[in-house]
């Protein structure tokens, strides 16, 4: 193989690839080898065919198939050597092919632009570390405690809103009674008319013992669906009354939320208190180090990847609004695209990959926040490789975000919770300002998105040549 590279200069290149027809004839050559034993044709043992008949009967779907396979080889291998990554599918055209003949064909290709990433190392940005402080742990605790009361026995007294009433009860509808008309040990803490509307009402006033006759209206939802909108009699017979009583943060407490004690409990809640604060403030880490790396120069950035940018950027739009739209979606697409051949080139030199142990952990994540809905979450990734593809993209983009916060400079900063919660409203009235700034232009408001790597990296795309295929040989 015999490669010429034309136009040296700039991102758009032109390979010619020549391969004699020696080479060629090898690949032919053992292709009929391979399909000559499983190919049966009458009058012929197996593996006897001779090469004249099956030439005669299928030369042009073996041509074909070795044309597509050397075409395919030796323009990855061309790429590869050359060291060029196509920004985008390379173009192909043919200039000399045929059975007994060299073949000869020019690969145009758009390569990714050289970037430079040393600068990363001297990116600075801001690590926050929010200091949680006791009395911000204990305020939560109680109100943990304030939602999980606990009652203690009322022997003599009458039920009253706020208190626990046990009970059993029959029911009926007209006189008879129906499927799941029976409770035993029901709790319902009045006021809160979490059974059936009017019900607590009717229970305050009772005493430990008494039996009650209360009427409600069974709901929409009811299973059985005769009875909807029906009223129904509970006798209901009162086994105990229980009043509220203040909930004792110790130990105890603590270990019935699972921590060892109350001082476990303690580091536990400020964590989570952390947590809550860190997941924001890394995001607005991340945007300090996006808005960095627009900043940084890129030679010159390819045609046809600026132009597909535009192309998501303008989806539904018609085509007078894309026009008045143009300049601004280029500036754009030019900083997303810059944006992710920097992260993309710094991922690569530093070997950043996903492992599929990583993968499954952020489908397990995307699951966990569908509650109820764990099913449904799974058979989309499932179904939908690309979104499979798009999570890695994001798995890959935050590896690469904190390894570049690692080499970088960080400029750490304690705050209180109170200074954080400053820090992230004054975040989103920026956020919030330029949105309007946006809106106030005379060219239709483009939502830019968050820029990354998964969707704005080019990736070096394997070269897969276009050509006409005929019908493969058949196998018998």
């Amino acid at each position: 193989m015999k490669v010429t590279i034309e136009n040296k200069k700039g991102l758009n290149k032109d390979l010619k690839i020549f391969i004699d027809k020696k080479t060629m004839n090898t690949y032919i050559d053992e292709k009929y080898e391979e399909i000559k034993g499983t190919i049966n044709l009458k009058g012929f043992r197996p593996g006897k065919v001779p090469r004249e008949i099956l030439k005669r009967q299928f030369g042009k779907a073996v041509y074909n198939e070795v044309l597509d396979k050397v075409l395919k080889e030796t323009s990855t291998k061309a790429l590869e050597e050359n060291k060029i990554k196509p920004a985008g599918q390379p173009k192909l055209d043919l200039k000399t092919y045929g059975e007994d003949k060299d073949l000869e064909y020019v690969l145009s290709v758009t390569e990714l632009p050289k970037v430079e990433i040393k600068s990363i190392e001297n990116l600075k940005f801001d690590e926050y570390t929010v200091k949680i402080d006791g009395k911000e742990t204990d305020k939560r605790i109680k109100e943990i405690a304030k939602n999980q009361p606990s009652f203690k026995d009322a022997k003599d007294a009458k039920a009253k809103e706020g208190d626990l009433v046990t009970f059993d009860y029959t029911a009926t509808v007209d006189e008879k009674p129906f499927k799941g008309s029976e409770g035993k040990n029901t709790q319902l803490t009045l006021g809160k008319d979490l059974f059936l509307k009017g019900f607590d009402k009717q229970l305050v006033g009772v005493k430990n013992g008494d039996e009650k006759v209360v009427e409600a209206t069974l709901p929409e939802n009811f299973p059985e669906k005769n009875l909807i909108n029906k009223k129904a009699k509970f006798n209901c017979k009162v086994l105990s009354i229980k009043i509220p009583e203040e909930t004792k943060v110790d130990d105890d407490f603590a270990k019935n939320l699972g921590a060892k004690d109350l001082q476990d409990l303690k580091l536990l809640i400020t964590k989570q208190i952390n947590d809550e604060y860190k997941n924001s403030l890394d995001r607005l880490s991340k945007n300090q180090i996006l808005k960095e790396i627009e900043n940084f120069k890129v030679s010159e950035i390819p045609e046809n990847l600026m132009e597909e940018e535009i192309k998501v950027l303008s989806q539904g739009m018609s085509e007078e609004d894309i026009k008045k739209s143009r300049k601004n979606f280029e500036e754009i697409a030019k900083k997303r695209i810059k944006v992710g051949l920097i992260l993309n080139e710094f991922g690569e030199k530093n070997q950043v990959k996903v492992t599929e142990q990583e993968l499954q952990s952020e489908i397990q994540k995307q699951i966990r926040m569908m509650p109820g809905q764990e099913k449904m979450v799974m058979d989309f990734y499932q179904k939908n490789p690309s979104a499979v593809a798009s999570l890695r993209g994001t798995v890959y983009e935050d590896k690469i975000i904190n390894l570049i916060k690692e080499k970088a400079k960080s400029n750490k900063k304690e705050i209180t919770k109170d200074e954080a919660e400053k820090i992230l409203k004054q975040s989103q009235k920026q956020q919030l300002d330029q949105e309007l700034k946006d809106q106030r232009k005379p060219e239709k408001k483009v939502e830019s998105k968050k820029s990354s790597a998964n969707k704005t990296k080019p990736k070096p795309t394997k070269t897969k040549p276009s050509i006409k295929k005929t019908k493969k040989v058949s196998k018998k």
